[in-house]
């Protein structure tokens, strides 16, 4: 199969950069839901227009290219470990070429690979049909949606619902706890698959392989199909919104499957997508390997810019005042921020992970960080004549950070925190005390950010990798939501407690 590898790198960059049609039809469908002029609003246009440039520079749509997931169906007789090599090798130039960040860590020593290989990365699951052509799917789900998916073994006391338990009943409570859990962390609006049964294992692959339904389809079970159509009419009413904001679209799809189970188990698998729901695949030529098909309808054939979908409702209530900051910050510059301010930051930024934050925690700092902003992301980053270039930035979930934020800023006198999904209450309180702000950047929107950062300066601590490697920035115009301020508001804890009493109100049986 001369041409096997080419084609599995066309399906990867295209998987990274642009989006299928049915998907851009749901994000549209959201956008059309939201009431103009608010933070959700502005945070799906956002996002509209970064599914855009990607395709445009295909360049990855959000800079968390997650961890390559293929799932295979070849003929009995072909050559797996041959199909394995070339994969690997493709993976390794779109890593070269920046359609995949290096994301391979090594769970013991923290070393990245570099290269996407390593310990059981890629994920391939080979299962051999009756057809004659290969057929190969892949999913780039990111780590800050991977990282909200849960598993609840029935029967369960769940917050806000009371008991489910072992019925369609106690499933459809635990899948809405799933999307409530999410907030605002896993880029939401989102998709969720939904694995019924299986031991711990197969229902989370049962949940995954899910998202590779078609958003429009139709379930054949008309149980399962009854309780997606329950759960897609319900989930909005939570008011979670895009970006975990408060707002009229939560979820945008939802995939139920089942299979049997032990008779002591009973687990409800849910796996949770974010709006980038990377998923294509093709059909392949067995003898050429050369691409025959595509699986998911082009992204093209669905624009994000359609007059009709912009501006459908008239304006909202809330208010919203506009600040253009020079870093680094004052503490004056930040206690006159609120939450609900939109901030757009031009001069130096850093970037900070979980590395970062661990080490500093314990060390100085390699730069005088007074009055300074960390931008929690871990970038796309390529090397051109000698000189770094910013593939992709958008922001990662911040609430890892929690145990150490509020003890880095006071330390170095750090002023401004950009991240998504918000932060908790250690880090509010130092926020208060301190004279700091968390700014919630649009998750995902990779391409919107890189276009804001003029140049990089420098990089401390590669050794821990490009994704967690302090970048040293400069930005022009990099523009973010105040939901975190000085004063001891935080928008993140408002949604989730109205998003609370709100499921409360599906506790009583609707099957």
């Amino acid at each position: 199969m001369q041409q096997f590898q080419e084609s599995v790198y066309d399906l990867i960059v295209q998987t990274s950069t642009v989006l299928p049609a049915d998907v851009r039809r749901a994000i549209n469908r959201a956008k059309e839901k939201e009431n103009a002029g608010t933070r959700a609003a502005l945070a799906v246009s956002t996002i509209s227009d970064n599914i855009t440039m990607a395709e445009e520079q295909l360049s990855p749509i959000c800079q968390d290219t997650g961890m390559p997931t293929f799932i295979i169906h070849c003929p009995a007789g072909a050559n797996q470990l041959e199909m394995t090599r070339q994969i690997q090798a493709a993976i390794v130039q779109a890593t070269k070429d920046g359609k995949l960040r290096p994301n391979a860590v090594d769970s013991i020593t923290g070393t990245n690979s570099g290269d996407n290989l390593g310990e059981g990365t890629p994920v391939i699951h080979y299962e051999q049909w009756e057809r004659e052509e290969i057929e190969i799917k892949l999913i780039l789900k990111g780590g800050g949606c991977e990282n909200k998916n849960i598993q609840y073994s029935l029967p369960a006391e769940l917050e806000g619902l009371g008991k489910a338990g072992r019925d369609l009943d106690g499933i459809r409570k635990c899948i809405l706890h799933a999307v409530y859990q999410a907030q605002g962390q896993g880029c939401g609006a989102g998709f969720i698959g939904v694995g019924i049964g299986g031991d711990r294992t197969t229902g989370y692959e049962l949940a995954k392989k899910q998202l590779f339904r078609k958003v429009d389809d139709v379930n054949p079970h008309p149980d399962l199909q009854k309780l997606e159509d329950y759960v897609m009419e319900t989930a909005d009413q939570l008011g979670i919104g895009t970006m975990g904001f408060g707002g009229e679209s939560t979820l945008l799809g939802c995939k139920i499957g089942a299979m049997h189970r032990l008779p002591a188990s009973f687990f409800v698998s849910v796996a949770y997508n974010c709006w980038a729901y990377r998923r294509q695949g093709v059909t392949l030529d067995a003898k050429t390997g050369a691409i025959q098909e595509w699986l998911y309808e082009q992204g093209t054939a669905q624009k994000m810019t359609d007059p009709e979908m912009n501006d459908v409702h008239e304006p909202d209530t809330e208010q919203r005042r506009e600040f253009k900051l020079q870093t680094p910050l004052s503490e004056e510059d930040v206690r006159q921020l609120k939450v609900g301010d939109v901030v757009l930051l031009s001069g130096p930024m850093y970037t900070g992970r979980d590395a970062l934050h661990k080490y500093l925690v314990d060390h100085d700092a390699p730069v005088d960080l007074n009055g300074s902003v960390i931008y929690h992301c871990g970038p796309v980053m390529m090397q051109e004549d000698d000189k770094w270039i910013v593939k992709a930035a958008g922001p990662t979930t911040s609430i890892r950070e929690e145990p150490y934020q509020g003890e880095i800023m006071k330390k170095f006198g750090i002023r401004a925190v950009i991240g998504k999904g918000g932060m908790g209450p250690k880090t509010l309180a130092a926020l208060q005390e301190h004279g700091g702000v968390y700014l919630n950047a649009i998750g995902g929107a990779a391409q919107y950010y890189a276009k804001t950062i003029q140049g990089v300066h420098g990089v401390d601590f590669m050794e821990f990798g490009i994704p967690e490697a302090m970048w040293h920035l400069e930005v022009e115009g990099f523009a973010a939501i105040v939901t975190m301020d000085a004063h001891g508001n935080s928008l993140h804890a408002e949604v989730e407690k109205d998003s609370l009493a709100r499921l409360a109100k599906f506790k009583d049986p609707v099957f």
